[in-house]
């Protein structure tokens, strides 16, 4: 996911992150030193809040309802040849251009719950809807009008289970570290779920398969540890994350090729934020996923002419601005420099601190 607003109060970070062990023989805290020491965890409340995989753990004792929504768009134009040159620049036969325009809205609930100082758990509920149009003309004919289609599919997308765990306290000069361990459930529906048919040529062959409607979800379970940190350091924050989702494979049936492995995926990002005052805070991050190449038990020739691996990576812009000492409103803006990324994506949310 993309990297939101950190920090709403950084220099309260920077000195918790660079203050030194008490004394064995210190006298008690002071009200306002504890007072103080509760903002500082309400702020790590704040950046776990607002973002996927990064950020200190949730306050012990804190249930965190977060709702969101998000759209993302993406417009692609894809050109198909059949054919032959008899010189490099004249071309015999039939040239096919698509424009394939698709837009994601998700309306998501996330709940939290600190369970310790250093241990939080999380589920994630989204709904998406899906709408896509595909402009094109009938493909190896010669006709000069072009045709437009449209599907759409709604409902239930993979519910999200996670557990996070605070490695260590950030002191002398270590950046927080966080182990993260997530699992998706193919709750909703997938590609091998919807109706299908496979698309042929002139002359019978197949060419590439048609969904009656969009997918909500990838039919398929898969787990992902990884490991973020976060490193205060005056006047910015740093931070990162590196996981590896491992996709389960599962037998689809003869005519989808047997058994599906989906390729499994290497994520990671960085970034850094800002904070404007004690209540609105700016973040700048880069995020990447390197996604392998799906295999099939008994392969053909409709699924070999795949790349071995796609390349997704997104920049993404956040501000956050804090309404309450237990609301934050949170904006995101990731646009996609890479051709399989979404050319643009908006995301809100609202966690809400009980």
């Amino acid at each position: 996911m993309k990297p939101l607003t950190l920090i709403a109060l950084t220099a309260a970070l920077v000195t918790t992150a660079n203050a030194a062990p008490p004394e064995p023989d210190a006298t008690p805290r002071s009200t306002a030193e504890a007072a103080q020491q509760k903002a500082v965890q309400d702020s790590a409340t704040d950046i776990a809040s607002i973002t996927a995989d990064r950020g200190i753990v949730t306050r012990p004792g804190r249930f965190t309802i977060e709702p969101s929504f998000s759209h993302a768009h993406s417009n692609a134009t894809r050109v198909a040849v059949e054919g032959y040159t008899i010189i490099p620049a004249l071309l015999i036969g039939l040239i096919n251009i698509s424009e394939i325009q698709r837009d994601i809205f998700v309306s998501a609930v996330s709940l939290k719950y600190g369970f310790t100082s250093r241990f939080e758990g999380s589920v994630r509920i989204p709904y998406l809807s899906i709408r896509e149009d595909l402009r094109e003309r009938e493909i190896f004919q010669g006709t000069p009008v072009d045709t437009l289609r449209e599907s759409s599919g709604d409902g239930l997308g993979d519910v999200e289970l996670a557990v996070r765990y605070q490695l260590n306290d950030g002191l002398d000069g270590w950046p927080y570290l966080i182990g993260v361990f997530r699992a998706k459930a193919p709750t909703g529906d997938g590609p091998y779920d919807v109706k299908q048919r496979v698309l042929t040529d002139n002359s019978g062959n197949p060419i590439g398969i048609e969904l009656a409607e969009r997918p909500t979800g990838s039919g398929f379970w898969s787990v992902e540890p990884g490991l973020s940190f976060i490193y205060p350091t005056d006047p910015a924050v740093l931070f990162g994350n590196l996981s590896y989702v491992w996709t389960i494979k599962e037998e689809q049936g003869f005519e989808n090729g047997g058994t599906v492995d989906p390729g499994d995926v290497v994520r990671f990002g960085f970034g850094m934020g800002f904070a404007f005052n004690e209540r609105t805070s700016f973040s700048l991050g880069y995020d990447h996923s390197v996604i392998r190449k799906t295999t099939f038990e008994h392969n053909n020739d409709l699924f070999a002419a795949n790349f071995d691996r796609i390349q997704v990576g997104s920049l993404s812009f956040g501000l956050s601005h804090r309404l309450s000492p237990a609301t934050t409103l949170s904006l995101t803006v990731a646009v996609g420099v890479t051709d399989n990324a979404p050319n643009s994506e908006i995301t809100l949310k609202l966690p809400i601190n009980l």
